[in-house]
């Protein structure tokens, strides 16, 4: 997923609880399911981020070409500017863009 092109908040705001209990009927493993996906997406934007990063890396750095990478600079506040993670899983679940699964709760159901 393209995770710059997501609109949504990049400030939280309060929302209601049952919205999360919906898909879950349990507000805790909601919240399980979205710390999951929260890991997952800021991983995404690390190693995406990274990945950008090393093609301005120099070998022999001096002192005026590591404060004067316009370019990097413009990289990072790029990804600082975007949603937080846990915004973007929000977003995601409430959208119900986001895939999941109990197996605790499906071994139950099939033994009854």
């Amino acid at each position: 997923m393209d995770y710059k092109k997501v609109k949504t908040n990049t400030k939280a705001i309060s929302l209601d609880v049952v919205e999360f209990e919906k898909d879950t009927n349990n507000i805790y493993e909601s919240i399980a399911v979205l710390t999951k996906r929260a890991n997952q997406i800021g991983l995404d934007l690390k190693e995406e981020l990274n990945e950008k990063v090393s093609e301005f890396q120099v070998n022999n750095d001096t002192l005026e070409e590591i404060f004067e990478n316009r370019e990097q600079i413009e990289v990072a506040r790029f990804y600082e500017r975007l949603p937080k993670p846990t915004l973007l899983a929000i977003h995601e679940f409430l959208k119900d863009e986001v895939y999941f699964r109990n197996p605790v709760k499906e071994d139950s159901e099939d033994n009854f």
